[in-house]
């Protein structure tokens, strides 16, 4: 089978309070879903009629079992999910206090399983017949992950994506993921980011600077994230702007996945940036508005519904 997304990296359950605008010392009742940012991309672009498979390694523990199930039933191929004994499965507790605030706490000791995705493991004849391959940031933090993402990265000739996804508690400091970022930059085509990333990659947090650094360095595609400022993407031809789209935000944490799902989409279906972007920005707000990350991933029907476009896939 050919994948139109391959997407590489974390994998976890997500362990989400059901009450809003509480301490998790005071919640009473969680649920779990499936999470992990590359994998919840997937399972965002899977919603829009994609082809997906995720490479990532759980625990052998019930926890690995959920996410190998849940996989499926988003439609997303589960044959490059493998065990890793004696690490458990992360999970990852957030607490929720709209509109902007979602503290994340990572439960990923002594290491994460998705760290040990080891080079030799890899079919990178999947990899490079995929349309879109997708790599984190997260997955350069530690070996053997860091050579098998560079590895990955290497080997697929056509749109590449780098998730910045930058997180601090995974790195010694921002020197060294910044030295990192730029070797996987040099294998991608297309490169996503917040403002902090941003900076962690090149050094700028200005989103004019920061989309220009990033097609310096051989970039076809450079995304910033605002976050309420909306979103900025630059390539060879100019600079698009989207204001945010206007929700009442309930869980912001799996908006960016379900935006980088959406780009893929765009981006295989032939649309310019502007209206990849504008679905992108779309598809985000729905999750946004909604209390999971993975099972919240909105259709590509529900995406134009709330575009207000008829639903047109032209």
């Amino acid at each position: 089978m050919t994948f139109d997304v391959i997407t590489m990296g974390r994998v976890g359950v997500d362990i989400y309070p059901q009450q809003i605008g509480v301490g998790l010392a005071d919640v009473e009742t969680f649920a779990k879903y499936l999470g992990g940012s590359p994998t919840n991309v997937a399972v965002a672009a899977a919603r829009h009629g994609r082809r997906t498979a995720v490479i990532t390694r759980t625990g052998a523990d019930p926890f690995g079992v959920f996410i190998h199930r849940a996989l499926r039933e988003y439609g997303v191929d589960d044959r490059y999910v493998t065990a890793v004994e004696r690490l458990p499965t992360p999970v990852t507790f957030c607490e929720m206090f709209p509109p902007d605030d979602f503290p994340l706490y990572f439960y990923r000791y002594p290491k994460a399983p998705d760290l040990e995705i080891h080079e030799a493991e890899l079919d990178l004849d999947a990899i490079r017949d995929a349309r879109i391959f997708w790599a984190t940031v997260t997955g350069l933090c530690e070996e053997p992950s860091r050579a098998a993402t560079l590895a990955g990265l290497r080997a697929h000739p056509g749109t590449t994506v780098l998730d910045l996804d930058w997180r601090p508690m995974f790195w010694s400091s921002p020197e060294t993921a910044r030295r990192w970022v730029r070797q996987a930059l040099e294998h991608a085509t297309v490169a996503i980011g917040n403002l902090d990333e941003c900076e962690i990659a090149v050094g700028e947090r200005d989103p004019h600077r920061a989309a220009a650094a990033l097609l310096d360095l051989g970039m076809e595609l450079a995304i910033v994230k605002q976050g309420p400022k909306g979103v900025l993407a630059a390539d060879r031809h100019g600079v698009v702007e989207v204001p945010p789209a206007q929700v009442r935000v309930v869980n912001g944490l799996g908006a960016g996945d379900a935006f980088g799902g959406a780009v893929c989409h765009g981006l295989l279906a032939g649309w310019d940036i502007r209206r990849t972007i504008g679905f992108a920005n779309a598809a985000g707000a729905i999750v946004a508005s909604r209390l999971a990350c993975s099972a919240a991933m909105p259709t590509a029907d529900e995406v134009h519904a709330f575009q207000g476009d008829g639903g047109a896939e032209a």
